[in-house]
C-alpha cells in the first residue's frame, strides 16, 4: 500500500492548482487524472482577476498571460444581428495592460491587484501541468483514476485508484482525499453527497472551429465576445480559433442539428472553417449538500456547478483550492484543529450559493435580451425602418446593462459570515454584488493596494497568518500566543496611518488564503482564544 498525506482525485484546473497550493507550503501529494493529458475541450475563457491573484502567489502569473489572447486586447463584449449584418451594442472593457495602468492609478483599494485573463482551458491546463511536473512535492499520474474509497474516518482515507489502460489497481493510504474530479464526481458519488438546486435549467449546442477568415470573424476589430439573441462567439485567441455556444431553446432537438447548420446559421453565411469539436450540453444550477466526508473534501465543479453566465465555475473553483489548501497543510503539520475542515465547508458552500444565484441572475438578463431580439422583427432589412429596429433593440440592450462582467462584488466582495474559524462582529453591512467596496470586515478578502516601497501588499503577507499593523501597537502578546498555540504568524508593520481609510482598524489579522480573520484597534484581552478560535481549535 502506498501512503501520501494528501490524494488529489482530478488533475483538472482546481486539481492540479490546488497540488500547487500544498506545496507551497511545503506539503506532499499524489494527484490522479483518468485521462492520458490535459484537455482539448475549451471550457473556460476567462481567468478574472481574484483567480489571477491566487496564481501571481504560485508564481504562474506570467506563464499563464503568456499563454493567454495578448495583453493588448480588450474584452469587449458585442451584441450583433449577426456576422453579416449589424452590430447593435458594445460593451468596453479594458485590456489587461489597460487595467493594470488602471489599477496603479487607482490606488485605494477598490481595484484588484490583478487584471484578468482571457484563456481557454485548452490553454491554460498544459501551463499548469508543466508546473505541477516540474514540482518535487507533487506525485503525477495522469491516466490513472480514482477507483474506490475503502474507508475513510476521521484518521483518514484508504483509496484505490486504477491505471485507465492496464486496469492494474494500486491501494492508498492518505491522511486527507480531495476530490476534484468533476462535475460527475466519482468521490462524490462515493462519499453519497447529493447535490441540491437545479439540473438541466439550460444547454447550448457547442461548436469549436478554427478560421482564417478574420474579414468576417473580425469585421469589428478583435472582440471577446460576440452576441445575439440565439447564443455567443467566444474569440478564444484573438487570430483563428474561435467557440459558439448556441443556445438549445425550446422545440430544438440537438439529435437532428448538425455542428455546421448550427454554425453557419448563427454566422449568416457560408465560410471556410474547421471544426474541432462540437456537442450539445446542458447546464445546472447546484451545489452539493457538503463539501466534506470526514477526512474527504469536494472542490471545484465536484462541489458546485453553474450555468457560465459570469464565468463563476472554474474561478470559484481556484478559490476553493485556495482555501482548502492551507486548512489542509494546517492540519498536515499539525497547528490547525479540525474546525478548519467544517469551516471549509461552510465558507466555500455559502460562497457556491452566492455565485451561483449571481450566475442565474445574468442567465435571466440573457433570457430577457433573447426575447428583445425574438420581438423586434426583420433586424436585417435595409432602410429606415431596419434601421430604427436596431437602435431600439440597441437602446434596451444598453439599458439591461452587462452586470454579467461587471459584477465585482461577487468577484472581490464575498464574505465568510458563517464561518465557525473567524471572529466575527456585529453589524457587518450586506455586500453589493456589483460594487465592490474595500473593507476588513472579518470573513472579507483584504484589499489590495501598492505600498509606499511600490511593493502590493498581497506580496507582504507571510506564508500562514499575518498580523498586519498600522501604528505602534505592542503585538509581543500576540507573538507570545502564536508560540504558545505553535500558530505560525508573522508581524507585517506599515508606517503608512494614511491606509486606516482603507485597512479601517490598526490591527489585522490576515489568514493564508488573505482573508480577514480578526480586526481591531488594540490586541484582544485573550490572544490565546483568539488564535485557537481562527486556527479551528
Amino acid at each position: 500500500m502506498e501512503e501520501t498525506p494528501i490524494l488529489i482525485a482530478g488533475g483538472g484546473p482546481v486539481g492540479m492548482t490546488l497540488a500547487l497550493n500544498l506545496a507551497r507550503y511545503g506539503v506532499r501529494s499524489l494527484l490522479v487524472e483518468r485521462n492520458p493529458e490535459t484537455t482539448r475541450h475549451p471550457k473556460m475563457d476567462l481567468t478574472n482577476g481574484r483567480s489571477m491573484e491566487l496564481f501571481h502567489r504560485l508564481g504562474i502569473d506570467e506563464k499563464l498571460r503568456d499563454a493567454g489572447v495578448p495583453r493588448e486586447n480588450a474584452f469587449d463584449i458585442l451584441w450583433v444581428t449577426n456576422m453579416v449584418g449589424h452590430d447593435l451594442h458594445r460593451f468596453h472593457y479594458p485590456s489587461a495592460e489597460e487595467k493594470t495602468r488602471i489599477i496603479r492609478e487607482r490606488n485605494d483599494g477598490s481595484q484588484g491587484a490583478q487584471a484578468p485573463l482571457r484563456v481557454s482551458q485548452v490553454e491554460i491546463e498544459p501551463v499548469l501541468k508543466r508546473a505541477i511536473d516540474e514540482n518535487p512535492l507533487i506525485d503525477v499520474r495522469f491516466n490513472h483514476r480514482f477507483d474506490a474509497l475503502l474507508e475513510n474516518s476521521e484518521q483518514g482515507v484508504v483509496a484505490r485508484i486504477v491505471h485507465s489502460d492496464t486496469e492494474e489497481a494500486i491501494e492508498v493510504s492518505c491522511r486527507f482525499l480531495a476530490g476534484c474530479d468533476g462535475g460527475g464526481s466519482r468521490v462524490r458519488r462515493r462519499l453519497g453527497i447529493e447535490l441540491d438546486g437545479e439540473e438541466n435549467v439550460a444547454g447550448a449546442f457547442m461548436v469549436h472551429f478554427r478560421t482564417d477568415d478574420r474579414d468576417l470573424m473580425q469585421r469589428w476589430g478583435p472582440v471577446y465576445h460576440l452576441q445575439n439573441g440565439a447564443g455567443t462567439i467566444i474569440a478564444q485567441n484573438d487570430h483563428d480559433i474561435f467557440t459558439l455556444q448556441a443556445w438549445l431553446l425550446p422545440g430544438m432537438n440537438p439529435e437532428e442539428m448538425t455542428p455546421q447548420g448550427v454554425l453557419e446559421s448563427w454566422i449568416g453565411t457560408h465560410f471556410d472553417y474547421e471544426i474541432l469539436q462540437a456537442n450539445p450540453w446542458f447546464a445546472h444550477f447546484v451545489v452539493a449538500e457538503r463539501y466534506r466526508e470526514n477526512s474527504a473534501l469536494l472542490a471545484g465543479d465536484a462541489a458546485h456547478q453553474f450555468i457560465p453566465t459570469g464565468g463563476y465555475g472554474m474561478n470559484s473553483g481556484i478559490a476553493d483550492a485556495a482555501a482548502l489548501s492551507w486548512v489542509l497543510a494546517a492540519r498536515v503539520q499539525g497547528w490547525g484543529g479540525d474546525r478548519l475542515l467544517d469551516a471549509y465547508d461552510a465558507e466555500r458552500r455559502t460562497t457556491a450559493w452566492w455565485h451561483l444565484e449571481a450566475s442565474r441572475r445574468h442567465m435571466g438578463v440573457r433570457g430577457q435580451i433573447s426575447e428583445l431580439y425574438a420581438e423586434a422583427g426583420d433586424l436585417l432589412e435595409e432602410g429606415p425602418q431596419g434601421d430604427a429596429r436596431r437602435a431600439d433593440l440597441a437602446r434596451a440592450i444598453a439599458a439591461l446593462g452587462n452586470a454579467e462582467n461587471e459584477s465585482w462584488g461577487v468577484e472581490y466582495g464575498y464574505r465568510y459570515d458563517e464561518s465557525p474559524a473567524i471572529a466575527h462582529e456585529q453589524g457587518a453591512p450586506p455586500v453589493d454584488p456589483l460594487t465592490y467596496r474595500p473593507n476588513t470586515w472579518p470573513g472579507a478578502r483584504l484589499p489590495h493596494v501598492f505600498l509606499a516601497d511600490g511593493a502590493p501588499i498581497h506580496d507582504k503577507l507571510g506564508l500562514y497568518f499575518t498580523l498586519l499593523v498600522l501604528d505602534d501597537t505592542d503585538t509581543a502578546a500576540i507573538e507570545a500566543a502564536a508560540d504558545a498555540l505553535a500558530i505560525p504568524l508573522e508581524i507585517l508593520r506599515i508606517g503608512q496611518p494614511e491606509l486606516r481609510t482603507v485597512y479601517e482598524r490598526n490591527l489585522v489579522l490576515v489568514r493564508p488564503d488573505q482573508h480577514v480573520a480578526w480586526r481591531g484597534d488594540a490586541l484582544p484581552a485573550d490572544c490565546k482564544a483568539m488564535l485557537a478560535l481562527v486556527s479551528g481549535g
